[in-house]
């Protein structure tokens, strides 16, 4: 037992900042997304996060972490996550990843969503779906289990039922605990595994982030020590919500409606944190 992380457990007004952290971090995504277009450059992307972070008064948990130099990471086509924002030029038909987060007063968000430029092709559609699909359910499993093992068997449960072993799921690269850190205590696999995990509690924040790919799931770090590609130069996509478990359920702190309308169809109904 000596050396293992202890998971943070947050109280309602820790949570209640949490929700802000991840309202602001959502709605920079969604500046993120909007800049996504053919003809910009991913380093405007990375602007459109940041301005929004200015305007609420949030900072990025992404800027500086271990030297990381940007607020986002843009990851485009084989690129699986951690790619740096820069002069490339976005074209029709490329599919990225945005994967950003906020800092509100000492507390931490942090969402990712995949984004089509232009017509995509039935694959970079397909593969967007499934990991989004598989995301709300192991969301959901945060709800219904009682382990954070659950998380991953869900989401494995539903990539395979969609898509068979069409797609890949990463399995060096996974979610996590999230608080006063952006990183944080337990791991979140995106997988079945006989490991059931740490309890399910109230106070528990998650970050859930499944990522797949259309080819092998063995990956290589560039020479810039941050973007991760597929080393078969398959196609990757990654999905992610900051998700709170509190005594009344869940609530998705960087949803607005906290995950209601991808819940609901599911049998889960998010709670407002207290």
């Amino acid at each position: 037992m000596f050396g293992r992380r202890r998971i943070e457990y947050k109280n309602d007004s820790q949570l209640r900042t949490m929700v802000r952290a991840g309202v602001v971090t959502s709605r920079a995504l969604d500046a993120a997304v909007a800049a996504a277009v053919p003809g910009a450059t991913t380093a405007q992307l990375d602007a459109a996060f940041r301005e929004v972070l200015a305007a609420n008064g949030a900072t990025s948990n992404f800027l500086g972490y271990h030297g990381y130099p940007a607020t986002v990471c843009v990851s485009v086509n084989d690129e699986v996550v951690h790619g740096i924002p820069g002069e490339r030029v976005l074209k029709v038909g490329d599919i990225l990843s945005i994967d950003g987060g906020a800092i509100v007063d000492g507390f931490n968000g942090d969402s990712a969503r995949t984004v089509i430029v232009g017509e995509p092709t039935p694959e970079d559609q397909r593969l967007s779906e499934v990991t989004r699909d598989a995301m709300w359910h192991g969301i959901a499993a945060m709800a219904t289990g009682t382990h954070v093992g659950d998380i991953g068997a869900a989401i494995e449960d539903r990539v395979r039922e969609l898509a068979g072993e069409k797609f890949g799921i990463l399995e060096d690269y996974v979610g996590h605990g999230i608080g006063s850190q952006m990183h944080m205590a337990p791991d979140v696999l995106n997988y079945r595994t006989a490991q059931r995990g740490a309890a399910l509690k109230p106070g528990m924040c998650l970050a859930i982030e499944p990522m797949l790919v259309t080819g092998g799931i063995e990956t290589t770090v560039l020479e810039d020590d941050w973007t991760v590609v597929t080393n078969d130069g398959g196609r990757a996509c990654q999905w992610e919500h900051s998700v709170a478990r509190h005594k009344g359920g869940i609530w998705v702190l960087t949803a607005e409606d906290g995950g209601a309308s991808a819940l609901e169809p599911l049998g889960v109904t998010p709670v407002p944190v207290p």
